[in-house]
């Protein structure tokens, strides 16, 4: 797509215009806005992000060193009013867009990829309990928010062969709503949550409920030792008669409707692929080769590849934008390009972070080095939630069910 198209091509061949308009409400053209980037009136909170990504990076390698939550760069980031900038409207949030939510966690996962993935699961299950809760309660969730209560998504269950936010456990009936006994992985931030968005299978079906952190639910120690995204503290929670309060009980989630997490994940591994990179290029500046002591920088294959992965990465980001877009205008394409950019995503990670291993050879190899933390950490996205295998299943099935191609960009 160039800027000055005033029309969007999406992914169901159906033809939307683009509006956009500056920090003042002014309308701009369709030339000084291209319909995927962010919106122009919310394109500070991606500058905010890269004002604070100098430090995270800093910060990146020490928390991940020894598997520390990075509370500094949390309370940073809450402290620059990102965290409520997602929140509906009608709660105190500016309801930001799904494109501005895709650069925002790209620039913070270049920077500190635990700090992202924290962040990201933080925001999308605040967002999803004030967006699907009644509004008195939807109001309590934005204010906690606001007032810097911490929020984790603890969905998937330890028994499943695949991370899936589908519940096994089921919750039994008692006065007030249900209790809940069983265990829920994967809930990165979960030791300084203050509320976990939970599910359960009631009355033979999928169940979200808020839920506030007490003496039921403790993290299960050792649970997180990981070889990547080692500072996100995704422990494994025991739920031991957990109350899952009626009141607090949210509408159906709908797989279609799009959702923080879910379209966020791909970004994930595109701030990863991208330090990757850029820590690549910066090596091959400062190396010299034996025996001429040519510059890595000069030498002809390390040009021809990161031309090469530089390129499909740029395809990779194109689709993830695609997807919020899509997202944005709430187009029933979401969930298909959601999965495509997830696993395109995710491979780009692995294959820059790859060869920014090989070029920089055994120097690169070291613990402790940026570039060998790039690759522990690009292998993370392909595992989460869905996993690219289960992504594979799903595209596949669709492919040959509906015998023609899946719809793309």
């Amino acid at each position: 797509m160039r800027r000055g198209t005033k029309w969007l091509l999406a992914a169901h061949v159906t033809l939307l215009p683009v509006v956009d308009v500056d920090e003042m409400g002014q309308e701009l053209s369709s030339a000084e806005a291209h319909p995927l980037d962010p919106p122009p009136h919310e394109r500070h909170w991606v500058r905010t992000a890269e004002e604070l990504a100098e430090a995270l990076a800093a910060r990146a390698g020490s928390f991940d060193a020894v598997a520390e939550l990075p509370l500094e760069n949390l309370t940073e980031l809450h402290a620059s009013g990102l965290d409520a900038a997602f929140l509906p409207a009608e709660v105190g949030g500016e309801n930001v867009s799904f494109r501005t939510l895709g650069e925002v966690v790209r620039v913070l996962s270049a920077a500190c990829p635990s700090t992202a993935c924290i962040w990201l699961m933080h925001v999308g299950a605040a967002v999803t309990l004030a967006e699907l809760s009644e509004p008195d309660t939807a109001g309590f969730y934005a204010d906690e928010l606001q007032a810097g209560k911490r929020f984790a998504y603890a969905l998937p269950d330890p028994a499943m062969g695949e991370p899936s936010v589908v519940p096994a456990e089921r919750a039994t009936a008692t006065k007030g709503g249900y209790v809940l006994m069983g265990a829920k992985r994967f809930a990165s931030g979960c030791a300084i949550a203050d509320h976990f968005l939970v599910n359960a299978v009631v009355d033979n079906i999928p169940a979200f409920f808020g839920v506030a952190a007490d003496e039921t639910i403790s993290i299960a120690r050792g649970s997180w030792d990981t070889l990547g995204l080692r500072a996100s503290g995704s422990h494994l929670i025991e739920l031991d008669g957990t109350a899952l309060r009626a009141d607090r009980r949210c509408a159906s989630l709908q797989e279609e409707h799009p959702r923080h997490i879910g379209a966020g994940v791909s970004w994930l591994s595109l701030g990863i692929a991208d330090a990757a990179l850029q820590a690549l290029i910066s090596f091959a500046k400062a190396c010299n080769v034996p025996p001429e002591r040519k510059l890595l920088a000069n030498q002809d294959w390390l040009r021809r590849q990161l031309a090469d992965v530089h390129t499909r990465l740029a395809a990779a980001k194109m689709l993830a934008r695609q997807t919020m877009w899509l997202a944005d205008h709430r187009d029933p394409g979401f969930l298909t390009a959601m999965i495509q950019a997830k696993m395109l995503g995710n491979s780009m990670a692995e294959e820059a972070a790859q060869l920014a291993l090989n070029a920089g050879a055994g120097q690169n190899f070291l613990r402790g080095a940026a570039i060998e933390r790039h690759f522990r950490d690009a292998h993370a996205g392909w595992l989460m939630a869905y996993s690219s295998h289960a992504c594979q299943e799903f595209l596949g099935a669709d492919l040959l069910a509906k015998g023609r191609r899946v719809a793309t960009v």
